[in-house]
């Protein structure tokens, strides 16, 4: 099995190990808080006659209570990058997290106990918060200090790659293979910038290929991070390694000048690690990633039986006006330039194509009069519901294209490779802010709205873009 294999391995069971060690660390934090409140809070209260035998509420809270947990856990985003995890990291998402989680509990199960007087609710929510970090924390921090331990020994590893091939990409190379604690980097080759028969590099790695066959190489040998150590007479080519990189989820690093540290823009990840500047963060965080995930899934499904009715009745009216499909099927391109296939309610005529792909205008010939009432009120889109409910797309996101619209873009406007790093949209700020577009032209310039949303996701923008969405439909001004 090749490096990646075991990695994508090792992901799979540690994720496994966290989820089960915390499925049985929640019980056993239950279990312990139910036999605190015996014999702490109802023994003050009642007295030592007490008898102490299992109810309904503990038997129950030993299968939810857990699933409780493992959901915060999920939104919260712990479950993810389990090779990355560092033990203070550990330690703070899981106070941060306990604790939130313990106001839930204790608000919706706990408030409406009687307990005689306020001390013992003092005790109840320290003692839920303390069982639940302690049961928690200890476990994880075995698992994680058993990870970090084997990455530093070199034992379990990222495949990565080099952009560059000389100077400052050799002195890299041998700066991390010479750290004495290792960083996990497992160096599979490296990338030439310019063409050079003389490649530095050359003598420790092998020449994968040139920047135009960057995400090929990236595919093919399983890259998880990719270090740019380009010469300073190569730094006009950044932008095009960048443009190329972001289409795919490899980490990128980059090595720093005097400048960035003089800034304070080296962002380090590991305490005995070469200082390299991270350039492709997370663009929002984990929690909110989940629960927009969360959001698409209960919002499709809530529109999907909404507009039930309305659908039975554009169908039938699809049908009668003409001969063709009800649901017009078309690839589009998605997520890291994965194909997929966009479903909408056939607005055209059913050979508008026959002549090869066309973007279509505000007064096309070809859409149909139903058509032109379903594209005013955006109702044309609500088969794109069902690929929400797919994982191909979301509620809101840059919307998908076809891949020969997409070359044309990119030859002009390479940054458009940026928006392939999340999913496409049912709704974007690019449709609400410009509309509609009918030519390349219109679309880069629909491209810039695009990528300010890139730079400013989160769930309130989402939320503003489905408001002004939902405007448009009432209005009837989609088109």
């Amino acid at each position: 099995m090749d490096l990646s294999g075991k990695t994508c391995m090792n992901q799979r069971k540690l994720t496994s190990l966290y989820i089960v060690s915390d499925l049985f660390a929640s019980a056993l934090a239950w279990c312990a808080f139910f036999f605190f409140r015996k014999l702490v809070i109802e023994r003050r209260l009642f007295g030592d006659e007490l008898h102490i035998t299992p109810d309904n509420s503990i038997i129950l809270g030993i299968f939810l209570i857990p699933l409780f947990w493992l959901a915060a856990y999920f939104i919260a985003g712990y479950y993810k990058g389990p090779l990355r995890k560092s033990r203070l990291t550990d330690l703070g998402t899981t106070f941060i997290i306990t604790l939130f989680g313990t106001i839930v509990l204790f608000f919706g199960l706990i408030l409406d106990d009687f307990i005689g007087n306020y001390t013992n609710y003092y005790l109840s929510f320290s003692a839920l918060f303390g069982l639940q970090f302690f049961f928690s924390y200890f476990p994880r921090y075995l698992i994680t200090s058993r990870t970090v331990r084997l990455i530093h020994k070199g034992k379990i590893g990222f495949n990565t790659l080099i952009i560059g091939a000389n100077g400052r990409a050799t002195d890299i190379y041998r700066k991390i293979i010479n750290q004495k604690i290792s960083t996990g980097n497992k160096f599979v080759g490296f990338i030439s910038v310019t063409e050079n028969d003389r490649c530095q590099l050359a003598e420790y790695l092998p020449d994968l290929g040139t920047i135009d066959t960057l995400n090929s190489v990236i595919s093919d040998h399983g890259i998880e991070e990719v270090i740019i150590a380009i010469e300073p007479d190569e730094t006009s080519t950044i932008g095009r390694i960048i443009n190329k990189l972001n289409s795919n989820s490899a980490i990128i690093k980059a090595i720093p000048g005097m400048y960035d540290i003089l800034l304070g823009r080296v962002k380090m990840s590991a305490i005995f690690g070469t200082p390299l500047i991270l350039l492709n963060p997370e663009l929002k965080p984990a929690w909110q990633k989940n629960i927009k995930q969360v959001l698409d899934i209960a919002g499709s499904l809530f529109a999907l039986l909404l507009s039930l009715p309305l659908s039975v009745s554009l169908a039938i009216s699809i049908r009668l006006s003409g001969k063709g499909p009800v649901i017009f099927a078309q690839e589009r391109i998605g997520l890291k330039g994965k194909p997929f296939r966009l479903f909408k309610f056939r607005s055209m005529s059913f050979d508008a194509e026959e002549n090869g792909p066309a973007l279509s205008g505000s007064n096309d010939p070809r859409v149909t009069p139903v058509g032109r009432f379903m594209r005013r009120h955006r109702l044309d889109e609500i088969p794109n519901f069902i690929n929400v409910l797919k994982g191909e797309m979301s509620l809101v996101g840059p919307r998908p294209e076809r891949e020969f619209y997409i070359k044309q873009i990119i030859d002009r406007a390479p940054q458009y490779n940026h928006l392939l790093k999340i999913k496409p949209g049912i709704t974007s700020w690019g449709q609400v802010k410009f509309g509609y577009a009918s030519n390349v032209d219109e679309m880069i310039e629909r491209l810039e709205y695009d990528l300010i949303y890139l730079e400013n996701m989160s769930l309130y923008v989402d939320l503003k873009i489905a408001i002004y969405t939902l405007i448009t439909v009432i209005r009837g001004s989609g088109v």
